[in-house]
């Protein structure tokens, strides 16, 4: 009897794993289709001083990594404190990132807009 439930489980794990890798798969794949494609109305919209398409990217990104964990690091049988503390950290690290990287990057592009320092590169 013992080995009965141990089978189903086995099954339920095998279609889980071949589920999210369905869904990674398509994400990737929609991610791939757009870098090449890469849409002149996504690339020149802009939003908070990127294109559409890179926040595009971030997002899809960040939804593949939460994903990954939640489905293989096994975060949906942990305790809710634990969750959230990886989930959290994980949320602030991005945001923070994301932040510097658009200062610093507007910073950077207005020295060499400027012409204090010439674009030789």
């Amino acid at each position: 009897m013992a080995h009965d439930a141990t089978h189903q489980h086995e099954g339920s794990a095998t279609k889980k794993i071949w589920s999210v890798f369905a869904i990674l798969s398509v994400v990737t794949i929609v991610e791939v289709i757009l870098g090449i494609i890469k849409p002149e109305f996504l690339i020149k919209t802009s939003f908070i001083y990127m294109s559409l398409l890179n926040w595009i990217f971030i997002v899809l990104t960040i939804y593949k990594a939460y994903l990954i964990t939640w489905s293989f690091m096994h975060m949906e049988h942990e305790t809710k404190g634990l969750r959230r503390s990886v989930v959290w950290t994980g949320v602030f690290l991005v945001a923070y990132l994301v932040f510097i990287l658009l200062t610093e990057g507007d910073y950077i592009y207005e020295v060499y807009k400027g012409g204090y320092i010439s674009w030789n590169f």
